[in-house]
């Protein structure tokens, strides 16, 4: 077996020849970064503002089992790539591993396609922030809060990449805090422990409760929730400057599923327990209406009244660990593919500090342009949701399809799966279930635009799909690229253009 294990030196020993080339990133994330970098990154827009929506698409029930769904396949995605990522943590890993274990064209797609997303995330972040900014100053123009924004999420990033780590600790660290009080409170009031009369669960049978509009809408709604948990793959991307790659990404890995159940599942639980399918709030949540979340609109109902005000700016830090998590994992992506030669050689230069500078630059103003559009309307939020959503369950796919590539390279070219640093359960069944439910979840998320022949809703839906095929397509036509054969795929524990970093 030829492989340079990555793992088996110290953290020291990397971060020193890490910091001693020029142009390279550096190993300075500790642990307990990783893993509240990877729960920040999913905790944010999603469980605090639009869940709400689900519910009202669905009903509770439906709500309920499109989370749970996307939670599986979440869970299955993040086992695949811990795999890979403990025994190749590089910044930008899914260009790498899509472009050493399928084709060196799919790593170009998906590269690109990765740093769209969070782009565009980005700008649908800091426009959420003006709109709960404005909770409290509604008379203010919500475009300059979202500059503001926008300035502070360049600045963090901008610093070494240990002041992100620390920042995003503590600001996950409120979310995780503020959910476990939800719950707390939204269970008191479910049984009547502390708040009389008890809720109960008569809202799973109220009117068409549990299920509202059958499969079909718990489809509609799986994008939503799918869009909700995107950001637990930044375990891949901070892999390459974790301090100790071999033990960070595991257990963060771990963490997944409990996060899963906690954060999310009982989350949706109590809040389709206390607020009816049919509350116009819930509505308002995909129409803009972004300012009373689900969880404000519980504290009011506990009589918190105070608290909801606090609850609103606990939404507010969580909206800015997302985008600050958005805007680190589009700038590792840009770097990474400017090292793979997928991208101007420009963006693959650092700062002494190993910042991705021009990276996170040209990031930012792909994010300022995005957010220019979105003043001109307010569906253009959903519609932002709706383009970077799907672009997520995209890259998703590549996880799934570089993960059973390399699996089974590594079992034809004679390896045992024991001799691998963390390897993922159920193989191969779990790759292959997340792939199969990204693409129903792809293919069914706007069936209704096909049926009316809705050119404008069918273009916002899957206009991520003809961007990645013609960034598929259009390189390797030029590159003459194949895909990699199962016995001839390089599974050294490292990446030559990695290796080989030169100063443009």
């Amino acid at each position: 077996m030829a492989t340079s294990r990555v793992g088996h030196e110290s953290p020291s020993t990397k971060r020193k020849a890490t910091q001693g080339k020029g142009n390279q990133v550096q190993r300075n994330l500790k642990t307990r970064h990783v893993s509240m970098i990877a729960l920040g990154g999913c905790i944010g827009t999603g469980l605090f503002m639009t869940s709400g929506s689900t519910i009202s698409k669905a009903g509770p029930g439906g709500g309920l089992v499109a989370y749970a769904a996307m939670g599986l396949m979440v869970y299955f995605l993040m086992t695949s790539l811990g795999e890979l990522a403990t025994h190749m943590p590089v910044s930008g890993s899914f260009a790498t591993y899509d472009a050493k274990y399928v084709d060196p064209a799919l790593g170009f797609a998906m590269g690109w396609n990765y740093w769209l997303n969070w782009a565009i995330t980005v700008a649908v972040d800091i426009s959420t922030a003006a709109l709960l900014i404005q909770y409290w100053l509604p008379d203010t123009p919500g475009w300059v809060w979202s500059l503001l924004v926008l300035v502070v999420i360049f600045l963090i990033n901008a610093l070494t990449v240990s002041t992100f780590g620390e920042t995003e600790f503590w600001l996950s660290l409120i979310k995780v805090l503020t959910v476990i009080v939800f719950l707390v409170i939204g269970f008191a009031m479910i049984f009547g422990i502390m708040y009389r009369p008890a809720a109960g669960l008569h809202n799973f049978t109220y009117k068409d409760a549990p299920f509202v509009g059958g499969f079909p809408a718990i489809l509609s709604v799986f994008l939503v929730a799918g869009f909700s948990f995107q950001g637990t793959e930044l375990i891949g991307v901070t892999a390459g400057e974790s301090e100790d790659p071999s033990h960070a990404v595991p257990k963060a890995i771990r963490d997944v599923f409990w996060r899963i159940l906690l954060f999310y599942i009982l989350s949706i639980f109590v809040i389709a327990s206390l607020i009816p399918y049919t509350s116009p709030h819930l509505l308002g949540a995909s129409e803009g209406n972004i300012a009373m979340s689900p969880f404000t609109l519980v504290f009011q109902r506990a009589g918190l009244a105070s608290a909801a005000s606090i609850m609103n700016a606990v939404v507010l830090t969580s909206v800015l660990s997302a985008a600050n998590s958005g805007a680190y994992a589009a700038t590792r992506m840009l770097y990474a593919l400017a090292h793979e030669h997928y991208a101007p050689r420009i963006f693959g230069r650092t700062t002494r500090h190993g910042i991705p500078l021009m990276a996170l630059a040209a990031t930012t103003v792909v994010s300022l342009a995005t957010f220019a559009s979105s003043i001109f309307g307010q569906r253009i939020y959903m519609w932002l949701v709706a383009a970077s959503g799907l672009t997520g369950f995209i890259a998703w796919i590549g996880i799934a399809l570089s993960h059973y590539r390399f699996r089974r390279a590594w079992v034809v070219q004679g390896h045992k799966v024991s001799e691998l640093k963390y390897h993922a359960k159920l193989f191969p069944l779990g790759p292959i279930l997340a792939l199969v439910l990204c693409l129903v979840v792809i293919g069914g998320q706007n069936i209704e635009a096909f049926v009316t022949w809705n050119w404008q809703e069918i273009g916002v839906t899957y206009i991520s799909i003809p961007l990645v095929l013609a960034l598929y397509l259009g390189y390797k036509i030029k590159h003459h690229t194949k895909i990699v054969p199962l016995n001839q795929m390089d599974l050294t524990s490292s990446s030559p253009e990695f290796e080989s970093r030169t100063e443009a």
